[in-house]
């Protein structure tokens, strides 16, 4: 009797039925709610344990072994330190004689004022870049397919000083070395991550980048080249036109480079040299279902916001009609309620987003990607825990790099 071959090929296969996250993503924002934001943490959590549940190449699946205690802690500790970081960036300003003014009167006093926000922000550049390094760490270090760990080197520095000068690098060029900073960034966390004893490696060119960038470009081209043209040329009247046009093609173009970006970054990764990977998701698709889910939860979202304010005005036309001090207690406790069904209402949209239109994403890239050379995965083993993969704690105080 012999055993049957294993497949060369696990496709991606996303399991969940449709829209099976959105009573999870309701229930878990409204204990986000009730708890004033605290219950977050474990909110994530759960929905990445969803998330990576039903994520499968092949047969296998991914689980998730994340906590929700990690994240709270890493958050509280982040607050302390950027909060002193941002303390020390301010005196640094003051000593150069930068400090923001609250209502400037002067030209001076608005270019200080500009020049206050504009170095504040960039000084965060460094958190940003260190927070998107080690949300990935932490994200691989509590991710097993096969029972086999992900994990990832202590790089984070290297990362932070590369981002940084490419950062600038695109500023300088007006987003022409974008390309070359998202294939540089990608390629120094790819090459630092391993699964198992096995380390992934990213293969192609930055110079192929511009393929999936060209829409982009294209995009500023019309917005500032043909905006320029119209304006000089005397046909002002077309100036408004061209930058819409401008504007939904660079919106498009944009698309494009997320999801073709993606794809040309995943097709060049190797796992050990043997073991590539497929990739072949539609910007058609994705747009699609951002714009149709957007449009969709508008229209909900419109009917729900004109029922409620109908019958909330009323309630308030009777209470003012009827006066008095009791009418005043009554409009505030409306005025609480309303406030309470406002955030209920953002609780209400999260979850609508992450079903109509975070879900059906993923769905997508993961159908459209696979694993080639599946017997190769025999020979990799378990590695040693990550004991110092934190728990996103600057990317969960940053909103940066923390995403599901």
């Amino acid at each position: 009797m012999t055993m049957e071959a294993q497949p060369q090929v696990a496709r991606g296969n996303y399991a969940a039925p449709d829209s099976g996250v959105f009573g999870l993503a309701l229930r878990t924002g409204v204990l986000s709610l009730i708890t004033l934001g605290i219950y977050r943490f474990w909110a994530k959590t759960r929905l990445r344990r969803y998330f990576w549940a039903n994520t499968r190449l092949g047969p296998d699946g991914f689980e998730y072994t994340g906590t929700g205690l990690e994240k709270f802690l890493g958050f509280l500790v982040a607050v302390v330190v950027l909060a002193v970081y941002l303390a020390v960036v301010q005196l640094v300003l003051f000593q150069f004689g930068l400090y923001f003014v609250f209502q400037p009167r002067t030209q001076a006093e608005i270019l200080m004022q500009l020049a206050v926000i504009y170095a504040s922000l960039f000084a965060l550049a460094p958190l940003l870049f260190f927070a998107q390094y080690r949300s990935r760490r932490y994200k691989l270090a509590r991710t097993r397919f096969r029972g086999i760990r992900f994990g990832m080197e202590k790089a984070a520095g290297g990362y932070v000083l590369r981002g940084i000068g490419l950062l600038i690098a695109t500023i300088l060029t007006a987003g022409l070395l974008w390309p070359l900073m998202t294939y540089k960034l990608e390629a120094w966390m790819t090459n630092r991550s391993w699964y198992g004893d096995t380390r992934f490696a990213q293969g192609g060119k930055w110079t192929a980048m511009y393929g999936p960038y060209k829409h982009v470009l294209i995009g500023l081209a019309v917005l500032i080249g043909g905006g320029g043209i119209a304006a000089f040329s005397g046909a002002g009247s077309l100036v408004p036109l061209i930058i819409v046009v401008g504007y939904l093609w660079l919106l498009v173009g944009y698309f494009s480079y997320y999801v073709q970006g993606f794809a040309y970054l995943t097709r060049n990764k190797q796992l050990g040299g043997d073991i590539t990977f497929q990739a072949n998701p539609k910007t058609s698709t994705v747009l699609g279902r951002v714009i149709l889910g957007y449009l969709f939860i508008a229209i909900v979202a419109g009917v729900v916001f004109a029922i409620v304010a109908a019958v909330f005005g009323g309630l308030v036309r009777a209470m003012i009609l009827e006066g008095g001090e009791a009418s005043l207690s009554a409009l505030t406790a409306v005025g609480i309620v309303a406030a309470i069904g406002y955030l209920g209402f953002l609780t209400l949209l999260g979850a609508m987003i992450m079903a109509f239109i975070t879900e059906p994403i993923i769905r997508h890239i993961v159908g459209t990607t696979a694993l080639v050379n599946v017997p190769a995965l025999d020979a990799i083993r378990q590695r040693v825990t990550d004991k110092g993969a934190d728990a996103e704690g600057f990317a969960d105080a940053l909103d940066w790099g923390g995403a599901i």
